[in-house]
């Protein structure tokens, strides 16, 4: 298979993890699935895009993002730029039959997740969303566990995502906090993975009742320190969800959790076992096996370490199963079942069906919170 040709759009900070992922692929997998090539790139400011180019040899820099999406040199379009642009730059590779990944959230809205789906009916490329966090080896095994029904029957969870980078008054209004730019807070930043990694693992939810808190009604601008700019999405939501099965668990977004750094975790409570996760503490999948007996004196039966540390599945080869995992290397796995799917022809998962479920998720989690009531899904 020929080289793929990849065009990104966006190069900050999300947009130069994709190119590193593109670019080391190779050492981290023995056998690459596909050969990829860094064609062009896509920023809203010249100086940027240039700087981008500079940086990793693009071929070329610009700062129209059609000459990414309708260019025939391009067969992967990559979308990482703020929220507010991915609806129409997913709608124009569509059309151009593109290979897409795309940055979660899929989009500003579900009324455009929606939009984009329409409009897949006779689209052939491949496409998945980038939800890394079903890649770390933790995520893996816990999978794999929840699949061969050691958990027997699901009952109840609770989950997370926290960060701290909003609690303090002054810190900047960026645009993952605008509304305009971002469509939703910390719900579609940070509750977009969390809500995808326990659908992932627990199966469709069917309820939702949400709230939701704003911590402070005004910030600094971010280009201008001098003003302060009125807040209108949230810093931290809490979710209940019912699953299909019948599990009833909680769901907390936040960027106000002081002492929080890139915390995601999650408990699943089921009849005959149960698993947790902490993404601070990477290597290790506990697992609780109900099953065990408890004489005497609590017999084998308690808590357990897996040590799932950097153990991937062949042809994944560095830099050996024994060395601490890591968020890059997680990145790294989600570009390889992407280019994966693209080298056997086959469908990727997460695809943009799975960014459109959790679009609609999250968008009923507002409409819960403006209503007061649950919300059927």
């Amino acid at each position: 298979m020929p080289p793929l040709r990849v065009g990104i759009l966006g190069f900050g900070f999300i947009g130069k993890v994709h190119a590193y992922a593109y670019r080391n692929m190779g050492l981290y997998h023995d056998r690459p699935p596909v050969e990829t090539r860094l064609v062009g790139v896509c920023t809203r400011r010249h100086e940027t895009a240039q700087a981008a180019r500079d940086l990793l040899g693009f071929e070329f820099a610009t700062t129209n993002w059609r000459e990414i999406t309708e260019n025939p040199d391009i067969d992967v379009v990559n979308i990482c730029t703020p929220n507010r642009f991915h609806a129409e730059a997913l709608l124009s590779a569509i059309t151009h039959d593109k290979h897409i990944y795309c940055e979660k959230p899929m989009t500003a809205s579900a009324d455009e997740a929606r939009q984009v789906l329409a409009a897949m009916k006779d689209y052939r490329g491949v496409h998945q969303m980038t939800f890394n966090y079903r890649f770390v080896p933790a995520t893996l095994r816990a999978k794999q566990l929840v699949e061969e029904e050691f958990l027997g029957e699901p009952l109840c969870f609770r989950a997370a995502y926290l960060h701290s980078g909003s609690a303090d008054p002054e810190a900047p209004l960026k645009w993952k906090l605008s509304r305009e730019w971002a469509g939703g807070g910390a719900l579609y930043d940070l509750g977009s993975h969390v809500l995808d990694l326990l659908r992932h693992l627990l199966g469709e939810f069917t309820e939702i009742f949400s709230t939701t808190k704003t911590a402070f009604a005004e910030r600094p601008s971010h280009e201008d320190p001098t003003k302060r700019i009125p807040v209108d999405t949230d810093d931290h939501a809490l979710m209940l969800l019912r699953t299909r099965s019948g599990a009833l668990g909680s769901v907390e977004a936040s960027k106000i959790a002081t002492g929080a750094e890139d915390e995601l975790r999650f408990e699943i409570h089921g009849t005959r076992g149960a698993v947790r996760f902490n993404l601070m503490e990477p290597n290790w999948l506990d697992c609780f096996d109900a099953t065990s007996p408890d004489q005497p004196i609590g017999g084998e039966r308690g808590w357990k370490r897996l040590a799932t540390v950097h153990r991937y599945p062949s042809p994944a080869g560095w830099p050996g199963p024994k060395f601490t995992g890591g968020w890059m290397r997680a990145h790294v796995a989600c570009l390889h079942n992407f280019l994966s799917a693209i080298a056997s022809g086959s469908k990727a998962e997460p695809g943009l069906e799975t960014g459109a479920r959790i679009q609609e998720i999250m968008d009923a989690a507002y409409e819960s919170d403006r209503t007061g009531r649950w919300i059927s899904l």
